[in-house]
């Protein structure tokens, strides 16, 4: 491992923009983006995926490998990755530093605490909470009636779903779901941090009107606590390849992207900038698409799309995607066919990446290879795991070929569009929905907004493990009706929030957590789980 200043030197980072926490990671200052204001972009390279097993399938050791595959060919490419959760952490899922030799390093720092901004996330929004309810508590000046706002913490805990304080009912969320995670990931500065605290929506009053944090007036001091949160980390892959790891919300329950400004930064001191978006295309690619790119100064060059042999199992309805089965992975072409498609939708480029596991089964890989040959779609095998750099190059040249060709990003609805026609556009569009069915409470709570700025997209929250909303139906879902139970405004991220039923913002452990199985060794240091 590399000293993060020597990595920040190579980078293109001078002394005083890279802030070392300690000698393996630091955060780098926004003036960078300032001086580097007129600098040209780099090509952007968006990794995606089919809709996952529960596992996941390696979407961000494949972003990590095809930058250190890019790199190998002489390319100067940089990463920009959403921060690990704790809730996944110690779930189902694991963390978020790619695997084998294509990871990113300190491993167990990023999972864990990294440089804190988690904490500085969860504070905050805490903060507005407590001052909430003593404003209740103090005589209630404003006449709060209804508070939208919850609590969080940075944790798998379904037993907090729902509490009672004695001022009022209340709940967690987990952090990653929290507005001020979605805030901090699209502020471009502090004044746009603050300006779209200010903005959150807290609840109403008893003459059922809005409440905004500039009501309670509690911004500068959120801010605070958010000063150092708002600059991106940075971290290295095991090869010395420059890692912004910055911001974690969840797709399936927030916008899936990580920080504009890292994405910023990795487009201005890179020629390829490698970024992903949580859980499968209909979810990360769409919101990136949908909310993220208006912010960034372009749209993808390259969409790569990482599939794998048992997720496409999975969707041909295989009894066990663990082993051989020829049949359901040719039924499983199907529902790669609907991502590509959705792809194409936005005018986008694309690529699939196959991400191959040691025991794959060479007659499969054959018959998927084939495929794509036939119907001319660009793909490659995907070896970042068990090589690094050296079994990433093939797709990093493909990769470099596509990313030269034009492309349009179209949208999938109107900046002007209503909530509603937005939500049914994805969800008849991307999704395949024949039908979207509001529940009461959300066709109340589309009523009440009126008043508020229409022209905002909207953020869906979903099952990522079906393109429609049941987690139980694979492969591509037809004549199924998307249900909405909710639908809240984040005014201070700037979106609309639609929660499909069955979603929770606070998730809860498995049967067996990861963290059951872990073991640290005499100094504190992971080494199983």
């Amino acid at each position: 491992m590399e000293n993060i200043r020597v990595i920040g030197k190579r980078l293109g980072l001078l002394d005083e923009e890279c802030i070392p926490y300690g000698f393996d990671k630091a955060k780098v200052d926004l003036s960078v983006l300032k001086r580097l204001e007129k600098a040209p972009n780099g090509k952007l390279i968006l990794v995606t995926a089919i809709n996952p097993t529960p596992a996941g399938e390696g979407k961000t050791t494949t972003s990590i490998g095809l930058a250190q595959g890019l790199t190998a060919i002489g390319k100067k490419a940089v990463l920009a990755l959403r921060e690990p959760s704790l809730g996944p952490v110690f779930g189902l899922k694991g963390g978020a530093t790619g695997g084998g030799l294509a990871s990113i390093i300190p491993e167990d720092d990023i999972n864990l605490h990294f440089t804190g901004d988690m904490h500085a996330i969860t504070s905050a929004n805490n903060l507005l909470s407590a001052i909430i309810d003593n404003h209740i508590h103090q005589g209630n000046e404003l006449k709060i009636k209804t508070v939208i706002w919850k609590r969080c913490m940075d944790m798998n805990d379904r037993a907090l779903r729902k509490i009672e304080t004695p001022t009022r009912e209340d709940g967690f969320i987990i952090t990653a779901a929290s507005e001020i995670m979605a805030i901090l990931a699209l502020a471009s500065d502090i004044p746009d941090l603050k300006k779209r605290i200010n903005q959150i929506m807290i609840g109403y009053n008893e003459d059922h009107q809005p409440l905004f944090v500039s009501d309670i007036g509690c911004a500068d001091a959120m801010v605070l606590l958010l000063k150092d949160a708002i600059k991106p980390n940075i971290v290295q892959t095991l090869d010395g390849v420059p890692a912004f790891v910055h911001a974690g919300p969840f797709a399936n329950i927030a916008h899936g992207c990580n920080s504009i400004l890292a994405t910023q930064m990795a487009l201005k001191l890179g020629e390829f900038a490698v970024t992903e978006a949580g859980f499968g295309a209909d979810l990360g690619m769409e919101k990136f698409l949908n909310i993220k790119t208006p912010y960034l100064p372009k749209h993808p060059d390259v969409v790569v799309l990482v599939a794998t042999l048992r997720a496409l199992k999975l969707h041909g309805e295989a009894k066990d995607f663990h082993i051989k089965d020829i049949e359901a992975l040719k039924r499983g072409i199907e529902h790669i066919e609907k991502h590509i498609s959705n792809i194409k939708s936005f005018g986008l480029n694309y690529v699939i990446a196959l991400n191959h596991f040691d025991n794959d089964d060479e007659e499969e890989l054959a018959l998927i290879m084939d495929w794509a040959k036939k119907n001319q779609h660009p793909i490659s095998i995907a070896d970042g795991f068990m090589k690094g750099a050296a079994g990433m190059k093939d797709l990093a040249k493909l990769v470099l070929k596509e990313s030269a060709k034009e492309s349009h990003l179209i949208r999938t609805y109107h900046t002007e569009d209503s909530i509603q026609t937005k939500i049914e556009k994805i969800a008849k569009n991307i999704y395949g929905a024949s039908k979207v069915v509001f529940f009461k409470t959300a066709r109340e709570q589309l009523q009440s907004y009126e008043d508020l700025n229409w022209n905002m997209p909207v953020c869906m929250a979903k099952t990522p493990l079906s393109l429609s909303g049941d987690s139980n139906i694979v492969g591509v879902p037809k004549d199924f009706v998307l249900e909405i139970r909710s639908v809240k405004p984040s005014m201070g991220a700037g979106f609309f929030v639609a929660l499909t039923k069955g979603i929770m913002t606070m998730p809860g452990l498995n049967k067996t957590p990861r963290a059951l199985d872990m073991k640290v060794d005499d100094n504190g240091h992971l080494i199983e789980g």
